[in-house]
C-alpha cells in the first residue's frame, strides 16, 4: 500500500467512526438528519467525538469540538454531513469550526437543504482545507429518509407486513396474533422506533386494538400514530389514540359524521379531513403532503392489507420489509389488497435482499428500483 492509499484508508476509518456515531441518533433526531463528527490530530489521534442527539441539542461538530478543547486548533474534523451555514436552534457549525481553528474539514455528503447549505464554501473562504465525498455512499444510505424528504417534498414511506408463506396476515376466522416469531416482532418494533410516524387502517385498529408503540432495547418510543379511517368508525378510546409521545392523528374524509369527529377532538386526537380517492378512502398523496408540512420525514405503513395495497397501487412505497413465517393458512386475509398489477413487468418494482435476523422466519427488504419517486 502506497502513501496515498494509506491516507485514504485513514480517512475511511475515521469517517466510519463518524457514521457509527451518527447512527446513535437513529429514531431520535427527526426531523433533523443524523450527523456524527470526529476530531483528529496528527493523522490518527482522536481528540473529540460528537453526534446530534435531537432537535434543540448541540450539533455533532459542536459536541466534538467541546470534547477536543484547545487541541482542535490545526486538527482535522471528519463530519458525515456538510457543516451547516445557517442560524436555526443553534448557530452555524461552519462558524464554530472556523472559530476553533481547525485546519481541515472532511465531510461525506453535501447538504441538499438550501436553508443550511454553503458551509463548505464558508470554510474555504476562511482558509480551511475542505474535502467532500469520503464515505458518501454509506452516509447517503444512513440519511436516505431525510434526503428523500428534502428532495421529494414528502415523507419516506416504509411498508411492513408479517405474513405466512402463502401471503396471509390473518386466518379465515380472523386470527392474526401472532403469525411471526418473537424475533421478527422485535425487528418490527425497531422499524417503528426509527419512523417518525406509523400508519394503520381502521380495520386493523378495530380487529386488534394495537397501541402502535415501539418497544425496543433503547426504550419505548411513541411516534405519531396515524389511523386511516374514512368514516371515523374506530373508537376514540382505542389504544392507538392514547395521547403520549407525539400523539395520534385521525386521517378521515367528509364522509365522517361531525358528531364522531367531535368525540375524537374531545379526546385530544388531531383530526385531519382529507379529500377522498375514487374508493372513498383518504387520498394518500394528500396525506403525505400534509405530513410533509408537519415535518414528518418518514412513515411506517403497518397495514392492514388494504392500506398496504393502497400505498402499493399509488406507487408510494420507498421500501418494504416483509416478515414471512413458515406457515400456511390456505385462505384468510391477504397481506396486500388493492387493485394490484396488470402486467408482470410491473411486479419488478423492488429489489429484494434477504436479511438474516434470527428465529425461524424469513425476512426480506425491498428497495424501490425507480429513482426520485
Amino acid at each position: 500500500m502506497d502513501d496515498a492509499q494509506e491516507i485514504d484508508a485513514l480517512h475511511d476509518r475515521h469517517m466510519d467512526r463518524a457514521i457509527a456515531l451518527a447512527l446513535r441518533g437513529l429514531g431520535l433526531v427527526s426531523p433533523n438528519p443524523m450527523v456524527g463528527c470526529v476530531i483528529v490530530r496528527d493523522g490518527d489521534e482522536i481528540i473529540g467525538e460528537g453526534w446530534h442527539q435531537g432537535p434543540g441539542t448541540p450539533h455533532a461538530e459542536v459536541s466534538a469540538l467541546e470534547a477536543a478543547g484547545d487541541k482542535a486548533r490545526g486538527a482535522t474534523a471528519y463530519v458525515t454531513l456538510e457543516p451547516c451555514n445557517h442560524h436555526g436552534n443553534t448557530g452555524p457549525c461552519a462558524e464554530v469550526l472556523i472559530e476553533a481553528g481547525v485546519g481541515e474539514v472532511i465531510y461525506a455528503l453535501g447538504d441538499p437543504n438550501p436553508l443550511a447549505a454553503g458551509g463548505a464554501e464558508r470554510l474555504r473562504a476562511a482558509g480551511i482545507k475542505v474535502r467532500e465525498g469520503v464515505g458518501e455512499d454509506v452516509a447517503r444510505h444512513v440519511n436516505r429518509a431525510w434526503l428523500h424528504f428534502i428532495t421529494n417534498k414528502r415523507p419516506f414511506v416504509v411498508g411492513k407486513t408479517a405474513m405466512t408463506m402463502d401471503g396471509r396476515i390473518a386466518t379465515a376466522g380472523g386470527e392474526s396474533q401472532w403469525i411471526t416469531s418473537e424475533e421478527s416482532r422485535a425487528a418490527g418494533h425497531r422499524l417503528r422506533f426509527e419512523a417518525a410516524a406509523i400508519i394503520a387502517g381502521a380495520g386493523t385498529i378495530i380487529a386488534d386494538d394495537p397501541a402502535l408503540t415501539a418497544r425496543t432495547d433503547r426504550g419505548t418510543g411513541t411516534p405519531l400514530r396515524i389511523v386511516l379511517d374514512s368514516k371515523a368508525r374506530t373508537s376514540p378510546g382505542a389504544k392507538v389514540y392514547e395521547r403520549s409521545g407525539k400523539g395520534a392523528l385521525l386521517a378521515t374524509t367528509d364522509a365522517a359524521p361531525a358528531a364522531r369527529l367531535a368525540a375524537f377532538k374531545q379526546m385530544g386526537v388531531e383530526v385531519l379531513v382529507l379529500p377522498a380517492d375514487d374508493a372513498g378512502r383518504p387520498d394518500l398523496h394528500a396525506l403525505l403532503g400534509a405530513l410533509h408540512g408537519r415535518n414528518i420525514i418518514s412513515v411506517l405503513v403497518e397495514g392492514g392489507g388494504e392500506v398496504l395495497g393502497g400505498f402499493f397501487d399509488a406507487d408510494l412505497l420507498d421500501e418494504i420489509d416483509i416478515f414471512i413465517a413458515p406457515k400456511l393458512f390456505g385462505g384468510g386475509k391477504p397481506a396486500f389488497g388493492g387493485n394490484g398489477v396488470d402486467r408482470l413487468i410491473e411486479a419488478d418494482r423492488f429489489s429484494f435482499q434477504q436479511i438474516v435476523s434470527g428465529g425461524p422466519d424469513f425476512r426480506f427488504k425491498g428497495v424501490r428500483r425507480k429513482e426520485g419517486a
